[in-house]
């Protein structure tokens, strides 16, 4: 079977039958119809026959049609340009500041995500016992699950199918994919913090790369060879050997950390060609690989020349700030009604700074508010990390009650 194309879904209203039989081969007449105008039950029944082609955990972008695999995290999918996922061939950096790990955890939840879906998982730095240190897939509740009424079909807006598509980036996004597990064909999958992935739910594969760590007396020998260039040449290997089908993911945790990386790798020439490799990578594997890459800004702060020239060769920057916590609140105790209290709150500020653009039209999310919006994010075990439009907490009631100020006149005046 062909690979599929980025033209198959384009922006013309109009897919005709003849270019249908260049990119899938020669159909039957009843397999689908000559044409698809912008109809509602034409356009479900053409994405469901791309789907059908697709690799697990793909699906055709509703922007053009261009095969998109999910992060793992249903709001970061729903804020990425429209799409409602990564698409394949680009790469995301993450950058954050302080010592929290909000990074690491969309890490796992990408890195579990592929392995649900039986996708090739390649990790730069870490063993492969950090499979241990995936999420588990979440279970549903049966009475949660009951007692969530469906919404009724007459109650669902009016609008153009391409735009019915994208959904509510925040109030649903965070729902839109994270459905039953059980379900054949879920893009995007529920995680629980609270377990760990089990071997029965991965089909795919955890592969370690060639270790980038400091160099020990041991290996003097091999110090002229750059750690960079190893990783590169061992994903160019297993891309070359894989068939035209299978996925695979690229996870990068806290480039140029210290302690996962030797010295060396922190020289520009070392890490700006790696990027230049790893982005001649994914344009030339464009339907089989996608990377999520986490930095540590407060090592590596974006004013340097260095950082700088890291991002432009990343194909979308997000940057997390996480907000200095309350020292004089107390710890909440664990139980599910605190979990999802705390869950509203927001525990740190979300800034984009650049998303996967395809064309001069656009593409790459400026065209849509939540863009220029101030977002927020906020973890938790069940629900993951979730973003949205940041809004400041309402003030606190105090214990006494305002006094008026007649109230504050005294009864008597004294001369």
């Amino acid at each position: 079977m062909s690979t599929l194309s980025p033209t198959l879904v384009g922006k013309s209203s109009l897919f005709t039958s003849s270019s249908m039989t260049t990119l899938l081969g020669s159909p039957s007449s009843d397999e689908f119809p000559t044409f698809l105008p912008y109809s509602r039950s034409h356009r479900s029944y053409f994405l469901s026959f791309i789907s059908s082609i697709l690799a697990p955990g793909l699906r055709p972008s509703p922007l053009e049609g261009r095969p998109t695999t999910s992060t793992g995290t249903a709001s970061l999918d729903q804020l990425l340009a429209g799409h409602g996922g990564l698409p394949m061939g680009t790469s995301l950096m993450i950058e954050e500041q302080g010592t929290t790990d909000f990074s690491g955890v969309l890490l796992r939840y990408y890195a579990a995500e592929g392995l649900v879906q039986g996708h090739q998982v390649h990790v730069v730095g870490l063993p492969v016992e950090w499979r241990h240190q995936l999420p588990g897939v979440a279970v549903p509740d049966a009475k949660s699950k009951a007692a969530q009424p469906a919404a009724p079909v007459e109650d669902r807006m009016k609008i153009a199918w391409r735009y019915e598509a994208l959904g509510n980036a925040y109030n649903a996004g965070a729902s839109a994919g994270r459905v039953d597990s059980s379900a054949a064909s879920v893009f995007c999958h529920a995680f629980d913090l609270t377990k760990r992935l089990a071997s029965t739910s991965c089909k795919g594969s955890l592969n370690s790369t060639p270790s980038t760590g400091p160099p020990t007396l041991d290996s003097a020998a091999s110090s002229t060879v750059s750690p960079f260039a190893a990783i590169i040449k061992h994903l160019r290997s297993k891309l070359e050997a894989a068939p035209a089908t299978e996925i695979h993911r690229l996870v990068i945790p806290s480039l140029l950390l210290p302690s996962l990386y030797a010295s060396r790798c922190c020289q520009p020439a070392e890490v700006l060609q790696f990027l230049h490799g790893l982005r001649a990578l994914l344009r030339q594997y464009s339907a089989q690989l996608t990377a999520l890459i986490t930095l540590p800004t407060s090592l590596f702060p974006r004013g340097s020349g260095l950082v700088r020239w890291m991002e432009l060769l990343s194909d979308g920057v997000v940057e997390l700030i996480p907000l200095p916590a309350n020292p004089g609140a107390a710890a909440p105790p664990t139980s599910s009604k605190t979990d999802s209290r705390n869950s509203d709150q927001a525990q740190g500020l979300l800034r984009i700074h650049s998303l996967p653009v395809y064309h001069e039209k656009g593409g790459g999310g400026a065209e849509t508010s939540s863009f220029r919006e101030n977002l927020s994010f906020s973890l938790s075990a069940s629900r993951g990390l979730v973003i949205k439009p940041y809004s400041l907490p309402p003030m606190e009631d105090d214990d006494h009650k305002e006094k008026s100020p007649a109230s504050t006149i005294k009864d008597g005046i004294d001369f």
